[in-house]
C-alpha cells in the first residue's frame, strides 16, 4: 500500500500559486510586491481624499464668513441639486478603487458587533503616529500634487477675500470691478485657482485613476462655461472693464 506523502508534490505548489496569484510559479517576492503596491494605492487614495476634505471644509467656511451675498441673490434649484450631487459623488469617485474593501470591512465590523455584542467588542484606539507614518511613504507625485494644491488654494483664498470685500454694505446690490491678485489677468481667477487645485489632486493621484480624470475634466468644463458667462456679464455691465482680461485661462480662454 502506497503511503500518502506528508508534503504536497511540487506540482501542487504550482496549482495553489496559480489559484492565489494567477501565475504558474510561487514567489514570496511577487506576493510581497503586490501587497506593498496595494498598500501604496490605499495610502495614495486616502491622501487625495484628505486634500478633497480640506477643500470642501475651506469652501464651507468661506461661504459662511467671507462672502456677503446680496438680498436679491438666488440660485436655481437645478444648480443647487447639482452642487449637492457633486460634493457627494466627487469623494466617492476619488475613493472608487478602495470602496469594495471599505464596504467589506464595514460589513465585517457589523457582523462582528451582532455576533459578539457591544460588551465584547475591542475598544477603539487611535494611534496618531501610526496614522501619520504612511504619509512618509508617499511618492514624489503626491508631494508635488500637494504643493500645486496649496498654491491654488492660497490664490483662491485671496481672490475670495477680494470678492467678499467688494460689497461693504451687505444690504446693497452695488457691484464694482474686482482688482488684485490674478484678477489682473482673468475675470474669474477663483475659478482658475479651482482648476489648479484639482490639477494638484490629479497629480497626487498619480494620474492612473480614470475617475480622477473624469472629475478633472468635469471641473474644467463646468467652470469654463461659468467663467465665459461671467466675463460677458462684466463686459456688458462695465464700460471701462479691462479688455485685456481673459475669462479663466490667460492667453487661452
Amino acid at each position: 500500500m502506497k503511503m500518502t506523502p506528508l508534503l504536497p508534490e511540487p506540482s501542487s505548489y504550482s496549482t495553489i500559486a496559480s489559484h492565489l496569484i494567477g501565475s504558474n510559479s510561487f514567489s514570496f517576492g511577487s506576493v510581497l510586491s503586490r501587497t506593498m503596491e496595494h498598500k501604496y494605492r490605499v495610502w495614495r487614495t486616502v491622501f487625495v481624499l484628505l486634500l478633497m476634505e480640506i477643500q470642501v471644509l475651506r469652501r464651507l467656511y468661506e461661504t459662511e464668513n467671507v462672502f456677503h451675498y446680496s438680498p436679491s441673490a438666488r440660485m436655481h434649484i437645478v444648480g443647487y441639486l447639482t452642487g449637492l450631487f457633486y460634493y457627494t459623488a466627487a469623494p466617492l469617485s476619488l475613493a472608487s478603487s478602495c470602496l469594495p474593501e471599505a464596504i467589506d470591512f464595514i460589513r465585517g465590523q457589523i457582523v462582528e458587533f451582532i455576533v459578539k455584542g457591544r460588551a465584547r467588542m475591542p475598544d477603539l484606539v487611535i494611534d496618531s503616529p501610526s496614522l501619520l507614518k504612511p504619509l512618509l511613504k508617499l511618492g514624489w507625485c503626491q508631494w508635488i500634487g500637494a504643493i500645486v494644491f496649496i498654491w491654488g488654494s492660497l490664490h483662491q483664498i485671496r481672490c475670495h477675500a477680494i470678492l467678499g470685500s467688494l460689497r461693504e454694505n451687505k444690504d446693497s446690490d452695488e457691484y464694482v470691478i474686482p482688482c488684485g491678485d490674478w484678477f489682473s489677468r482673468v475675470s474669474c481667477p477663483h475659478y482658475l485657482a479651482e482648476l489648479v487645485i484639482y490639477l494638484g489632486m490629479l497629480i497626487a493621484s498619480g494620474g492612473s485613476d480614470i475617475s480622477v480624470w473624469f472629475l478633472f475634466i468635469f471641473v474644467i468644463t463646468n467652470l469654463s462655461f461659468a467663467a465665459v458667462q461671467t466675463h460677458r456679464w462684466y463686459l456688458q455691465k462695465f464700460e471701462d472693464y479691462p479688455r485685456s482680461r481673459y475669462a479663466i485661462i490667460p492667453f487661452v480662454l
